[in-house]
C-alpha cells in the first residue's frame, strides 16, 4: 500500500486526503497549525491518521508521495528535506487530474481570474453542458471527484498550485495576464513569477487551446522564455484578431472554432472595462466547448459575479457603496478605478505587498475626491497621493470608513473599497474585510433630506 502524506488539512487537504483513502493509499494528514473541528470528525469517521500543531518528520519523509497545501512554500525546511530524499510532492489539482475523464478548461492571471473561472463555469451550466466548479474557488476537487466525475471541469489555478503540476493538462488554458504579485515568492523575481504562471501550458499538445491577452506586456515577456504547443487564441481590447475575440468597446466579437460571433457590450451583467477582457475569455472558452451563440447571450445576461469583486451593496441617497475586497494588489484596483466615471471616495489599504502606487496616480487625481485610508501603517499610501487628493483620512475601524463615506458622498457618487492592498492588518482575509464592508453598509441610516 502507497504511503500518502498530506500537508494541510484545509478544504484541498481534506479533499485530497478523502480522495487517496477511496482510492487505496495509507493516509497521513499532518497540520502545523490547528485543524476545525468539522474536519477532525471527518477524517475520524473516514479513519483518516493526522495530527495538528507540528509536522512528525520521521512519519512525513517516510511517503511514498507528498500533496501540499498551495500556501506552503517549497522552501521550507520539511519541503527541502522531502525533495532532497526524492518523494515527488505535487498538489490537490495535480492528484485530482490523476482520476478524472473530464476535459478541463484552466484558468490563471493575476487579475481577473475568479470572475473569469464563475463566468466560463456559468456560461458551460447555462447551455446545458456536463460541467464543474474546481481548484482556488468553490469545493475540492478531489472531494468532488468522490461524488462523480463531469465531461468538462472548469478550474481556477493560481501560480502556487501550478507550480505544484506534473501532469495536469488542460484541453484549455487561460492566462487573463501577469503584473507584479507574491513576488515573496518567488525571490523578487519576475521572471519567475511569469514562469510560474506559463506553466499552466507545459503539458498541452496542438490539439489543445491557449487562451492569452494581446495586449499584455508581461504575458508577450513569458512567451520569449516560454514554448506554448497548444494553438493559440488571442485576445484584444485594441483590435481584430486573426484567431480569438476582441472588443471595440460596443461589442464583443468572437472568431473561435470555426465560428463567428457578435455580442452587444450592453448585455452583460458585468460592468467595466475589465471585465469586457473576462467576458471574451470565458465566451472564448465556452464556444470551444460547444456553446451556442445564442445559449452565449443569455448566460451573459443572467452570470452574477462573485461576492467581494466590484460588488453593489447598497445605494444610499444616492451614493453607492461598492465592494471590491478582493482588489487585492494595485492593478486590481486600476480596474476598479477605471469602471467608473463618477466622483468616488476611494477606502484602501492594509498590508502594503511592496505596492508601486503610481500606477494609480493619474485615475486617483481624475476621479477620487477623498481617500480613506484603512490599516495599521497607513504612511506609504498617503505619501503617495498626498499632493493629488485633498482630503485624506484614516482609520482602524471599517465601520468609521463607511460612515465616512456616506458623510462625504453626494448623490451620483460611488464609495469604493477596492485596498490595493492584503487584508490581514485588520482581518481575518478579503472575504472578512468584504463581509464587514457589507455589514457596516447595510446598517446605514439614509440622510434626512432637507
Amino acid at each position: 500500500m502507497k504511503r500518502l502524506a498530506i500537508l494541510g488539512a484545509g478544504e484541498s487537504g481534506l479533499g485530497a486526503a478523502m480522495l487517496a483513502g477511496q482510492k487505496g493509499y495509507a493516509v497521513f494528514v499532518s497540520d502545523s497549525g490547528q485543524i476545525s473541528a468539522t474536519r477532525k470528525a471527518e477524517m475520524e469517521r473516514l479513519d483518516i491518521s493526522f495530527e495538528e500543531g507540528k509536522h512528525s518528520e520521521e512519519k512525513i519523509l517516510n511517503a511514498d508521495l507528498i500533496i501540499k497545501s498551495p500556501g506552503i512554500s517549497p522552501k521550507t525546511e520539511l519541503v527541502a528535506k522531502a525533495s532532497l530524499a526524492g518523494i515527488p510532492i505535487i498538489d490537490e489539482l495535480e492528484f485530482a487530474f490523476g482520476y478524472t475523464k473530464g476535459k478541463v478548461i484552466a484558468i490563471t492571471g493575476t487579475n481577473g481570474k475568479t470572475t473569469t473561472t464563475l463566468l466560463t463555469y456559468h456560461l458551460l451550466k447555462e447551455a446545458g453542458l456536463d460541467v464543474g466548479l474546481a481548484g482556488n474557488v468553490g469545493k475540492s476537487w478531489a472531494a468532488q471527484l468522490l461524488e462523480g466525475d463531469h465531461a468538462w471541469w472548469v478550474i481556477e489555478c493560481s501560480s502556487f498550485q501550478i507550480d505544484g503540476f506534473v501532469d495536469f493538462r488542460p484541453s484549455v488554458a487561460i492566462l487573463c495576464n501577469i503584473t507584479p504579485d507574491h513576488l515573496d515568492r518567488y525571490e523578487y523575481k519576475i521572471d519567475q513569477y511569469i514562469d510560474s504562471k506559463f506553466g499552466i501550458f507545459k503539458n498541452m499538445t496542438s490539439a489543445d487551446q491557449a487562451i492569452l491577452f494581446a495586449e499584455d506586456a508581461l504575458t508577450k515577456e513569458g512567451l520569449k522564455a516560454n514554448t506554448i504547443h497548444a494553438s493559440k487564441l488571442w485576445i484584444s481590447a485594441w483590435g481584430a484578431q486573426q484567431a480569438g475575440a476582441w472588443t471595440d468597446g460596443d461589442t464583443l466579437t468572437y472568431d473561435v472554432s470555426g465560428k463567428s460571433v457578435q455580442v452587444p457590450v450592453d448585455t452583460l451583467s458585468i460592468k467595466g472595462k475589465h471585465n469586457l477582457l473576462n467576458a471574451l475569455c470565458a465566451g472564448s472558452a465556452a464556444l470551444i466547448a460547444g456553446v451556442t451563440d445564442v445559449d452565449l447571450m443569455l448566460g451573459f445576461r443572467t452570470f452574477k459575479n462573485a461576492p467581494h469583486r466590484m460588488e453593489l451593496i447598497r445605494e444610499v441617497n444616492g451614493v453607492k457603496f461598492i465592494n471590491d475586497s478582493k482588489g487585492t494588489n494595485v492593478e486590481a484596483t486600476v480596474y476598479a478605478l477605471a469602471s467608473y466615471e463618477n466622483p468616488l471616495i476611494w477606502i484602501a489599504g492594509g498590508v502594503d505587498k511592496g505596492n508601486d502606487y503610481s500606477v494609480l496616480s493619474s485615475l486617483a487625481g481624475e476621479k477620487v475626491k477623498s481617500l480613506i485610508c484603512l490599516g495599521k501603517d497607513n504612511e506609504k499610501l498617503k505619501k503617495a497621493f498626498t499632493s493629488i487628493i485633498s482630503d485624506i483620512r484614516e482609520t482602524r475601524d471599517i465601520a468609521e470608513a463607511v460612515a465616512w463615506g456616506h458623510e462625504l458622498g453626494e448623490p451620483g457618487d460611488v464609495v469604493l473599497l477596492s485596498p490595493a492592498c492584503a487584508s490581514f492588518d485588520l482581518f481575518k482575509n478579503y472575504e472578512d474585510r468584504g463581509t464587514q464592508f457589507r455589514v457596516a453598509v447595510e446598517k446605514l441610516k439614509p440622510k434626512a433630506i432637507a
